[in-house]
């Protein structure tokens, strides 16, 4: 088992045969201010999640309560001070903002991060006819990223992310700007993954669609709050590896219409 240390954090690797995709115990993030005299943030405080192979997870809580931090922390590309990340495979990384080039076009795009992933031509190609398909933005492929609508940068990004197959895939609010068509689209693309066997964790700042996924995690004054999703609504929140309670769960969840994922979805996009 590979280790990898900084600090008093560690990142190791899953065993083969675990179900886990990714595993995080005891996380603990704090950011310390830039300015004197001003007090240090505490993002997480033994946070303990984990995604399964071929299960998708939610992931919700306020603006500010550190969800994009921990997405970042279990991608590896956020430093965490204590705890433990257990990976098994690849990682498939979506932010909430899209970090690509303005000046290439969406074709140039794919084989930039296709190259990047060790990917052959062949691969490539059939990653971004299956991806421009799926998410159809087909006809733009040959535009410049920064002509394209929001909404299609967004699946742009999502589709770098997860054009080399990756098992486990962690997507910061990835369906922001997609109108209604794309959006379904990209609910049946989760559920081809999920048959797949791919780990995909979802971060959304309210999420009304919880029949969509199998656990959801509220996070709030850094604890992470795990909850099964059955077929009744009887909502059973547990904390997770801390004793706090979480009695805030049921109306995050159960939010009513017109907030939440079908809010975000229901944005027109010009093309």
């Amino acid at each position: 088992m590979a280790t990898d240390r900084t600090g008093g954090a560690r990142a190791t690797t899953v065993d083969e045969g675990s179900r886990d995709a990714v595993r995080a115990t005891g996380v603990e993030k704090t950011y310390d201010s830039r300015l004197p005299f001003a007090r240090s943030v505490e993002v997480l405080d033994g946070a303990a999640l984990r995604v399964e192979r071929g299960q998708v997870v939610g992931i919700m809580g306020e603006n500010g309560s550190g969800k994009s931090t921990l997405v970042g922390i279990l991608a590896g590309v956020v430093d965490h001070d204590a705890g433990e990340v257990d990976r098994a495979g690849t990682v498939g990384w979506c932010p909430q903002e899209p970090r690509l080039y303005d000046r290439l076009t969406v074709d140039e795009t794919f084989e930039l991060f296709g190259r990047a992933y060790g990917m052959t031509d062949g691969e490539i190609a059939e990653a971004r006819e299956w991806l421009t398909d799926v998410l159809d933005f087909e006809r733009f492929r040959d535009r410049q990223i920064r002509h394209l609508s929001g909404g299609n940068r967004q699946k742009v990004n999502l589709s770098v992310a997860l054009m080399h197959e990756p098992d486990l895939l962690l997507l910061d609010e990835p369906y922001t700007g997609f109108d209604w068509e794309t959006f379904l689209a990209f609910w049946d693309l989760t559920e081809e993954l999920r048959a797949r066997g791919v780990g995909v964790a979802i971060i959304s700042h309210i999420i009304n669609e919880r029949d969509r996924f199998d656990v959801v995690y509220e996070l709030h004054d850094g604890h992470l709050h795990r909850q099964e999703i059955g077929d009744d609504d009887d909502l059973d929140p547990a904390p997770t590896a801390d004793d706090v309670a979480c009695e805030r769960t049921a109306s995050f969840v159960d939010d009513g219409a017109g907030s939440g994922q079908r809010a975000t979805a229901g944005q027109g996009e010009s093309k």
